[in-house]
């Protein structure tokens, strides 16, 4: 398997056209330990490894930024014990690998609203951005208690704060200053937007940034998609034109 990864990375990079961000919906956890009679928290667990493979090979690709769909606002309505789980092996997970993010050059960072976390996960995760500041390869970005339209309200919010302060003027907002009052200021938008286990929705997930981003759908569910599934998605990719309103003789 080895031997086929490198060939068909070898041939992604040929083609030039990387993604410089890539952003993952990693759906289908719950799913696929349903399927192997297992409790869903065991989902989560191998869905782990993914994570861990994906961001390497994210790596060595040269992908810049790769945001991962963590845990969602709406996620706080899951059973208490799931999210109690999930926030257990949040904690255990950034212990364990930060030394592997630090070994691959990784950058890790947050978007999302931090502050609803319980305090044992976000000082850890914090933790875990400090200890990879310094890091200059790809950005691992995970949004935490995430949700696009709360992303939104909170960059007015911001907005109208800075308007009152009169440190801003309504007629100088534009899409640039409305996307510097987002999570993901100074971040490109996705290039590419993956989701797995055949959901065809986007759950909101950066919906202002998404608005020209290409949607990679595979039926295949998170745990079982690492780096030959990427390889597929990212193949994908490069063979599409992106035309942003454009007609095709235009981006020639």
């Amino acid at each position: 398997m080895s031997k086929k990864i490198e060939k068909r990375r070898a041939e992604i990079v040929a083609g030039e056209n990387i993604p410089q961000h890539i952003a993952i919906i990693m759906d289908g956890n719950g799913r696929w330990a349903k399927e192997k009679n297992r409790p869903r928290v065991f989902g989560h667990r191998e869905g782990i490894n993914s994570v861990r493979d994906v961001t390497r090979e994210c790596g060595k690709l040269g992908v810049e930024v790769l945001t991962l769909y963590t845990f969602s606002v709406e996620n706080w309505s899951r059973p208490r014990n799931e999210i109690s789980a999930l926030m257990k092996l949040l904690v255990s997970t950034v212990k364990r690998e930060v030394k592997e993010l630090n070994k691959n050059n990784v950058q890790l960072s947050l978007i999302g609203q931090i502050e609803d976390l319980p305090d044992d996960p976000r000082q850890e995760l914090l933790k875990g951005v400090e200890k990879t500041s310094r890091n200059t390869g790809l950005q691992l970005n995970l949004a935490l208690s995430y949700g696009g339209r709360q992303e939104i309200i909170h960059g007015v919010k911001q907005i109208a704060k800075k308007i009152e302060q009169g440190k801003l003027s309504s007629k100088d907002i534009d899409e640039k200053v409305f996307a510097d009052h987002l999570f993901t200021a100074g971040l490109p938008d996705p290039d590419l937007l993956i989701r797995t286990s055949g959901e065809m929705r986007v759950s909101n997930f950066l919906l202002w940034q998404m608005a020209y981003t290409e949607i990679y759908v595979t039926q295949t569910y998170w745990p079982d998609f690492r780096e030959m599934e990427l390889l597929k998605a990212i193949n994908d990719y490069q063979r599409r034109e992106r035309r942003f309103g454009k007609t095709s003789e235009q981006v020639k």
